[in-house]
């Protein structure tokens, strides 16, 4: 390996984890790492001061250009918008690199509340703990409008942010009783799941069936998942907990189809889901169907 792609390969993981951030889609972010590196081997001979800051401020801007682009597409998206998980355990190096809470599929959704200028400016004095001053030249604008934009991200991410964190266990064993429900799919057994205000969101993207907005309230969560169970009933389905984005989730498997990634966010006692995200959107699930090939499944059935 020659020394230039030495050095881009050296800072991939970095430029991976902001690119990924800004776009939610793991597809994407490759793209733009893949712009990046033209953009860099076009650079052959020419010395750089400091080529860690050419490559975030190439790779930024490229995600910001792509990402502008993605929310009008997002305006027309038939239903929910959900990130796309990421494997913890996939073999890449970039999706071992940058871990933290800022990696979790909920966060990400979260970030979508934000202008892509707002997000860009915010992952990289928040997340990425560049000073104001080098964000806002990474940015190309002033060093007050950069603290501006970081602090409007700020107050409208503390609006929608979960006020506790969950550990782990606690959101692997209430998937566990997820699962057992939904194999003896009893009323009261799914309504003891959720809490009152629980609330359920669903990406088909128009592909697949998935409710086209958010469903409310542990009652109507209860005889969603009923009915869903109901349809499963008699085909050959499994479910297996894994790791998407360094949190628990749960993959339901029918037959040789990935048919649906889901996660969950938990009540402040730690005893019922708040909240559940379940990604249906075939395209989104390619990756996570490959990866899942390759390795030897956990299975809860």
């Amino acid at each position: 390996m020659d020394p230039r792609t030495a050095l881009f390969q050296q800072h991939r993981p970095r430029l991976f984890g902001l690119a990924y951030r800004m776009l939610g889609s793991p597809a994407d972010a490759e793209d733009v790492l893949h712009d990046a590196w033209l953009r860099w081997h076009a650079q052959e001979g020419t010395d750089l001061d400091d080529p860690e800051a050419w490559l975030v401020t190439v790779t930024t801007r490229l995600a910001l250009d792509r990402l502008r682009r993605a929310r009008t597409e997002r305006e027309h998206y038939t239903g929910p918008w959900l990130p796309e998980p990421m494997p913890t355990d996939a073999e890449r190096p970039e999706a071992e690199a940058e871990r933290s809470e800022s990696l979790s599929l909920s966060f990400l959704l979260l970030l979508e509340r934000l202008s892509p200028e707002e997000r860009a400016a915010f992952l990289l004095t928040e997340v990425f703990d560049y000073r104001h001053a080098e964000a806002a030249a990474i940015l190309g604008i002033a060093e007050d409008a950069c603290r501006q934009r970081t602090h409007r991200a700020r107050t409208r991410l503390r609006e929608g942010r979960p006020r506790f964190r969950v550990d782990a266990g606690t959101q692997r064993r209430l998937l566990q009783r997820f699962v057992a429900a939904m194999q003896r799919p009893d009323l009261a057994s799914l309504r003891a799941l959720f809490a009152e205000d629980a609330v359920h969101i669903s990406d088909g993207g128009g592909v697949v069936r998935a409710a086209l907005r958010p469903l409310h309230g542990a009652e109507r969560l209860a005889r969603l998942y009923q009915q869903v169970a109901g349809q499963l009933s008699g085909r050959a389905i499994r479910f297996e907990l894994t790791t998407l984005n360094d949190a628990p989730a749960l993959l339901i498997h029918e037959g040789d189809r990935l048919g649906t990634a889901l996660w969950i966010e938990i009540d402040e006692a730690g005893e019922r889901i708040a909240a559940v995200h379940a990604l249906r959107h075939p395209d989104k699930l390619a990756r996570l169907q490959a990866v899942t090939k390759t390795r030897a499944p956990t299975s809860l059935s």
